[in-house]
């Protein structure tokens, strides 16, 4: 078993992974943003819960309200860029299957599974 209890504080942070999925936390600044057009999982999906906050998801030019409780997939290869619309952090806790960064957030190439320890 792993645990880990949410701390939202800025940014974008790689929780845990295990058997294929990977759990991260991430927090947006009012009028800020995460992604954009050239911003895509090529080798994973992403399944994003709002937690707390709002905002606009646009996932391949199509735009989505999001608010607490939202839950979008941004299926492998989408572009796609969340966006905080509203005055408090955007809170969100995402899934990627399979993994998509490593630890210290940077992306893994397509296809690359994380090393067992």
């Amino acid at each position: 078993m792993q645990h880990r209890r949410l701390r939202f504080g800025r940014g974008f942070r790689v929780l845990f992974d295990r058997r294929g999925v990977q759990a991260a936390q991430m927090a947006i600044a009012p009028g800020g943003s995460e992604g954009g057009p050239d911003n895509r999982h090529r080798g994973a999906e992403q399944w994003l819960y709002v937690v707390s906050g709002t905002g606009m998801a646009i996932i391949e030019g199509t735009r989505r309200a999001l608010g607490a409780g939202s839950l979008l997939l941004i299926e492998r290869g989408e572009a796609h860029e969340i966006r905080n619309t509203g005055r408090t952090p955007l809170k969100t806790v995402n899934f990627y299957s399979p993994p998509a960064y490593t630890q210290d957030g940077d992306e893994r190439p397509a296809g690359r599974p994380p090393r067992r320890r």
